[in-house]
């Protein structure tokens, strides 16, 4: 019968009791600082904040909507704008995660109705771009308007947005750079070893990101090893962060699986999994605690950290000792986006700490909600205007305020979003680290 003072609808299990933690304080109907919640923002509906979904969710899960209550449509719009950000399970008093609500809704709406074509190949990404051929496509379509259109008319991908392209050669295709000297391997003490994270986005498109962290931390005197599986070369390892954003558990865990068994033995070692990717890095530490995954989940999760986490870690341990130099006016100001799951793990602070390091920097934090690219969404035909007023709010106008500022953002999402709306390019952390290596 559910618990009325709880006020837990009567179905639902873990689901109902998962949207009852609201309290209904409307604070995720306000336009105040944060990220929360980036289309309530936009569109000023209470069905779109926080809040509304769990009004929705709650009449859904107690027989209010009726039998089809999935395919409700107060219900699956409502659902369809909530971009994942996060930013309620760190803003909101009772740390509602939105985010992980909605991969069990469309989990469930899945089982009714099955997976659109976008959905199947935007959620197999990471295979999809082990083929060539994939990888052509998707450069010739940002040079070909009619190619563009298709796409857009198969997949529902906006013509009017660029996709990213990925790198003719990937990292795991590239020859290793940095390698300890021969005096650092017959060194007398050994050096900490630390394992980095190569995501799907860093590995296919921004490769150079991998490369300058290993060569800030080989530098400051870590031994790097990465995250590869010599059991199948053709096919990398991969978090599974977009089966989850698209609700296809079943294949995420599989792909978890498969991850855990190539970090838990590092882990057990004592080495920390360090990742350049907040969304892929986090979907270790955070969402593979609701994947049924047992002792291992949680045994990674404790050692996976954020690169600008790890270095923040280090320097308060007084174990990181490498210096740097100014990098000059052409760099300055320095515009820092942060991720929305940057933000909802407090890492903005770390990435302050870390800024710091570098002599004379000028950088400003920039107060914004979600960029509104938030994976696929910013992309997708028919939610690319609304992404882009998300961008409006507040980032884009920051950028604009200062044409000439260098900007830092890690997220591979956020930077396209960045490239879209006022065509410039953003650096992650690891480069600027490495450009500023004395």
């Amino acid at each position: 019968m559910g618990d009325a003072y709880a006020d837990i609808p009567k179905h639902g299990g873990n689901f109902a009791k998962a949207v009852a933690v609201c309290i209904n304080s409307h604070q995720c109907e306000t336009l105040a600082k944060g990220v929360m919640c980036p289309s309530y923002r936009v569109l000023q509906q209470a069905n779109f904040s926080t809040g509304g979904r769990v009004r929705l969710l709650k009449a859904a899960l107690s027989g209010e909507l009726g039998t089809a209550a999935f395919s409700n449509p107060a219900l699956a719009k409502a659902m369809e704008l909530c971009v994942a950000c996060k930013g309620c399970k760190r803003e909101c008093e009772n740390e509602v995660d939105m985010a992980m609500i909605k991969v069990e809704y469309l989990a469930q709406q899945f089982a009714q109705s099955g997976t659109s074509l976008r959905t199947r190949l935007l959620a197999n990404l990471s295979r999809a771009l082990s083929v060539q051929g994939f990888r052509t496509l998707l450069a010739l379509r940002n040079r070909m308007p009619l190619l563009a259109k298709m796409t857009e008319l198969l997949f529902g991908l906006s013509a009017q947005r660029t996709l990213p392209e990925p790198v003719v050669k990937s990292y795991l295709q590239r020859p290793v750079v940095f390698q300890p000297d021969r005096e650092e391997q017959h060194a007398a003490e050994p050096r900490t070893e630390v394992v980095l994270l190569i995501d799907t986005f860093t590995n296919h498109f921004a490769p150079e990101n991998a490369e300058a962290a290993i060569a800030v931390l080989t530098r400051a005197g870590y031994r790097v090893l990465t995250t590869q599986t010599s059991a199948d070369p053709d096919r990398p390892l991969c978090c599974g962060r977009t089966h989850i954003a698209h609700g296809l558990v079943d294949k995420a865990r599989a792909q978890a699986k498969r991850m855990l068994s190539v970090l838990l033995p590092h882990v057990e070692a004592g080495r920390p999994i360090i990742g350049l990717e907040p969304a892929c890095l986090l979907a270790i530490r955070d969402d593979y605690k609701f994947l049924g995954l047992g002792d291992a989940a949680d045994q990674v999760a404790s050692h996976a950290i954020l690169f600008e986490e790890f270095i923040a870690k280090e320097i308060a341990a007084k174990r990181f000792a490498l210096t740097f130099n100014p990098l000059g006016s052409d760099a300055q100001p320095l515009l820092v986006h942060g991720h929305c799951h940057q933000k909802a793990v407090g890492a903005m602070k770390s990435m302050r700490k870390v800024l710091k390091l570098i002599p004379e920097l000028k950088f400003e934090l920039i107060e914004s909600t979600c960029c509104g690219m938030a994976g696929s969404f910013g992309i997708e035909k028919e939610h690319a205007e609304v992404a882009m007023q998300m961008a409006e709010q507040s980032l884009l106008p920051a950028l604009r305020q200062q044409p000439q500022a260098s900007i830092l953002a890690n997220g591979f999402s956020c930077r396209h979003q960045i490239k879209e709306g006022v065509k410039r390019d953003a650096k992650h952390l690891a480069l600027l680290l490495k450009e500023a290596m004395a």
